[in-house]
């Protein structure tokens, strides 16, 4: 009985288990996308719950975006069945990510520039692996007259 109220004295004075990483970046104020949904500004605190793979983007006017992937393996406190006695204890894990995003190629927004990424981008579409040949392109043109006759006039009164 008494061993009884002494688990349950522990189990209420023990916390949940807290997951964190901290996410900064070089410059800061840059918006981070985890999995594809806005997490926030860096710097930052991020709660997580799952132990996985994180696809992270950075964005930052005046930055190119950075697009990278994280993986956060969980310590043994944090693997079950061991981590039932974490969750009792409060175990904590806290992580620190650091980003360093690069200022983008000034020629690459010049106009001739861009025309001609665009022209070899087009190249590439038409002869890519994953897109069929057309067999032919198209040769259609716009109609200068209509195909067919009104079949009736229009009456004035």
């Amino acid at each position: 009985m008494r061993l009884g109220f002494i688990l349950l004295f522990i189990m209420l004075l023990g916390g949940c288990a807290r997951r964190t990483v901290d996410i900064t970046s070089e410059p800061s104020g840059a918006l981070v996308y985890l999995n594809g949904e806005e997490a926030g500004r860096t710097p930052m605190r991020y709660d997580f719950t799952w132990y996985s793979n994180y696809d992270v983007i950075l964005r930052k006017d005046g930055w190119e975006t950075l697009k990278t992937s994280k993986k956060i393996d969980p310590p043994l406190l944090f693997i079950p069945p061991i981590d039932l006695l974490g969750e009792l204890v409060g175990a904590k894990d806290h992580r620190h990510w650091n980003f360093v995003m690069e200022r983008p190629d000034p020629a690459a927004g010049e106009p001739g520039n861009l025309i001609a990424r665009g022209e070899s981008m087009k190249k590439d579409l038409r002869s890519s692996a994953q897109t069929h040949p057309p067999t032919t392109f198209p040769t259609t043109r716009a109609m200068t007259r209509p195909t067919t006759v009104p079949t009736t006039l229009p009456t004035t009164r």
